[in-house]
């Protein structure tokens, strides 16, 4: 809800096939059909892989307060429930195989992550259409879904492309948009795209991917505060799988939640180069109140709560944010050098002149491959390929316009409503 009392995301009708699974669900005892609890949810994920190393006791804290609220504060259908149970034992499977992956094969943390690229910003700020078009250069790397869903066995060159996992993962990733069929035309779900980082860092519990898929507010509100250092040591030594037997040149990464943790990220990535999109923060908050509420409203009925994620939906929490990048920049703690600026307007009006600045700022080059590359994904995926992606912005959006003054004023970021 806004200041006003109108909701910032209505929901718009579930399939007629969900509706009547969801209505029919609901008069079960859903606890015991899909039991959602420490016990259960741990026996199945070590009966499924035949491990019961966990590693690290960094995790129990955090999946023992996303259940916790799961079960108080999500109110879950029928598919909710079933979507939440087939996760969460896919967290678990995975932190028992890396673990397992690591001690048989130690030599694995010997792989040098060298000079990632890291792109962060507001959701909505252009982040995905850059990632998919940077990783478009052959000398990069980035996770896909599949593999970053299933590190382990670590894939190998040979099978990459072909690899089991693959169809498993689309099977999962595109029934997202069979459940929410108007999610399509907001963001591609495939098995063989690029990954966000979010879903790297799953098996460590604390994860916006987690907390971006139901309403849980004190799960999120534990993440917050939680120390991100363990969570990057653990992102990193995904990465190391991944390239152990498929070598990577260099690696790209994405997520916009990295953009509140940029000083841990250099702690563990000390090479890193991030770049940092910038747009119009209040077309911004709009079209993320829309994405939210759909991932959301594919698990649960109850109504759309953008107080849970307040730092990219309402606008001075999300003006803080900005302030905050802005602050460790002028107090050296992210070094000039370690940061280039993207703006999403830039990129729509001059994609390779844009991209070229960024390659420039690095001091790399952009060859010519890379470059045709680029544009012929740009021709094959135009603005709107999956449908328009169309939502409301209410006055009280646009009255939080002075909040982003300053920010807008320094990265030139212009009006977009």
């Amino acid at each position: 809800m806004n200041k006003s009392g109108s909701p910032l995301w209505t929901p718009p009708p579930h399939p007629g096939w969900l509706e009547a699974m969801n209505r029919e669900g609901s008069y079960l005892d859903l606890e015991a059909v899909v039991p959602l609890d420490e016990a259960s949810l741990l026996q199945h994920a070590c009966r499924a892989t035949g491990l019961d190393d966990f590693g690290d006791e960094l995790w129990r804290e955090p999946f023992r307060v996303l259940i916790r609220s799961l079960a108080e504060e999500a109110q879950l259908t029928l598919m909710g429930r079933l979507m939440a149970r087939s996760d969460i034992i896919l967290w678990l499977s995975t932190r028992l195989r890396v673990t397992a992956t690591l001690k048989k094969h130690p030599e694995i943390l010997d792989e040098e992550i060298a000079a990632p690229m890291f792109i962060v910003g507001l959701p909505r700020s252009g982040t995905s259409i850059l990632f998919e078009l940077l990783s478009q250069d052959p000398d990069v790397g980035v996770p896909l879904m599949w593999e970053a869903l299933q590190p382990c066995p670590p894939p190998e060159a040979a099978s990459y492309t072909s690899d089991p996992r693959i169809e498993q993962a689309d099977k999962l990733f595109t029934q997202w948009n069979r459940v929410a069929p108007e999610f399509a035309s907001m963001h591609e779900m495939r098995g063989d795209i690029p990954a966000e980082c979010g879903l790297l860092m799953a098996g460590t519990f604390i994860s916006d991917h987690c907390a971006s898929l139901h309403q849980t507010s004190s799960y999120s509100a534990w993440c917050i505060a939680a120390d991100f250092l363990p969570v990057y040591e653990y992102h990193k030594r995904i990465l190391q799988i991944l390239q152990w037997k498929n070598p990577r040149k260099r690696w790209l990464l994405k997520a916009p939640e990295h953009q509140l943790h940029l000083d841990t990220l250099l702690q563990v990535y000390p090479d890193a180069r991030i770049v940092q999109t910038h747009r119009d923060p209040i077309k911004c908050m709009a079209s993320t109140a829309s994405l939210m509420g759909t991932l959301y409203y594919m698990r649960s009925d109850q109504p759309f709560n953008a107080q849970l994620f307040d730092n990219i939906i309402m606008g001075a929490a999300t003006a803080e944010r900005l302030e905050h990048v802005i602050e460790q920049r002028e107090k050296d703690i992210v070094p000039e050098e370690a940061i280039a600026d993207s703006r999403y307007q830039d990129l729509m009006d001059d994609p390779m002149s844009c991209i070229g600045s960024i390659y420039a700022h690095f001091g790399m080059a952009l060859s010519k491959a890379a470059g045709k590359r680029m544009m012929d994904y740009l021709r094959r995926k135009p603005q709107g390929k999956f449908g328009r992606h169309s939502y409301p912005v209410d006055a009280a959006r646009t009255r939080d316009r002075p909040l982003f003054r300053r920010y807008q004023a320094l990265y030139k970021v212009p009006d977009e409503m």
